[in-house]
């Protein structure tokens, strides 16, 4: 009888292992996951709900009709995106900013928080912080105007500066080879010292005695940033770089608009700016869609592609 006891008491056993745990833990850790309900809402809501309506990239999108009402046109916009004499310009544009932008503004925040560690006095430090985290909370209109007036032909604060040395004034904003570095030291200013944040705290997680055994042995402050320092935060650098990866034909449109104009047209329109102006200055929604989904396919597969190489060599990755 016991022996049987203990078989029907089995299934029962298994049951608690399995559901039963999970919701004894959502119980236990119910007001962490009350926590988490906000933020999992808003993903729901603005990243996984709009995306019901990429079909229309495929549709003669009419409003009236709505989205299930409008008739199926398969490839077509996706044909005339392809076929577009823009094309060439745009990808060029866009591969350029981005890289540009990696090989610049992605070291930035690294040498920043380096730099910010190494300050001795914790208040002389904080202050450092607050004065280079300031800019990021700028709009993006707020700081495109800065930049236009700092860069104005007779009025800014460079071109005076230039004439001041003997120099000509330079319209900066009306020389198409000069855009793609005002808009990438832009952001540089701009999200380097809010980029900084997870660098210094990789760096607060470094074990002090291993800077301790490297002073006994001799070691100076540049030998230990490279034997230490560097070695220790590396995954979290790597992990940063996947993600700006993920999103190198992403060019945000906003300061784009802002900054260029007819005569930088050439170097300064990108994807998400040509998006913009035929969705929605020109209602072309069906159109931009499709441009659009292209651009997150293209991203998608450079940030695998990323994710595989570098688990291959440096064994760190996002999945």
């Amino acid at each position: 009888m016991t022996k049987t006891a203990v078989q029907s008491s089995a299934p029962a056993k298994k049951d608690e292992s399995g559901f039963a745990r999970v919701w004894k833990n959502i119980k236990r850790c119910k007001w962490l996951y009350l926590m988490l309900l906000p933020a999992l809402a808003w993903y729901l809501i603005f990243c996984y709900q709009p995306m019901y309506g990429a079909q229309i990239a495929f549709k003669q999108f009419n409003p009236a009709q709505g989205i299930t009402g409008s008739p199926w046109v398969g490839f077509r916009y996706f044909q005339q995106f392809f076929r577009s004499p823009y094309l060439g310009r745009l990808i060029r544009n866009t591969l350029g900013i981005s890289l540009y932008d990696i090989i610049v503004g992605f070291p930035a925040p690294i040498l920043l928080a380096l730099l910010i560690n190494e300050v001795q006095q914790k208040y002389v430090q904080k202050v450092v912080q607050t004065v280079v985290y300031l800019p990021h909370f700028i709009s993006t209109v707020v700081m495109a105007g800065m930049v236009l007036a700092f860069l104005a032909p007779n009025t800014g604060i460079v071109n005076s500066l230039i004439m001041s040395l003997g120099g000509e004034s330079i319209h900066f904003m009306a020389k198409p080879e000069y855009f793609k570095t005002v808009f990438v030291l832009s952001g540089v200013w701009q999200g380097a010292g809010w980029g900084s944040i997870i660098y210094l705290a990789a760096l607060t997680s470094i074990d002090p005695s291993l800077y301790e055994a490297a002073i006994v042995d001799g070691a100076t402050k540049f030998q230990r940033l490279i034997r230490i320092t560097l070695p220790c935060i590396a995954p979290t650098i790597m992990i940063m770089l996947i993600l700006r990866m993920g999103s190198i034909f992403s060019v945000g449109y906003e300061k784009i608009i802002l900054l260029y104009n007819d005569a930088t047209m050439e170097t300064a329109d990108v994807i998400s700016s040509y998006v913009y102006r035929r969705g929605i200055q020109g209602g072309e929604f069906s159109f931009s869609t499709a441009v659009g989904l292209f651009n997150s396919l293209i991203n998608f597969i450079v940030i695998i592609t990323f994710n595989k190489i570098s688990r291959k060599f440096s064994e760190v990755s996002l999945w």
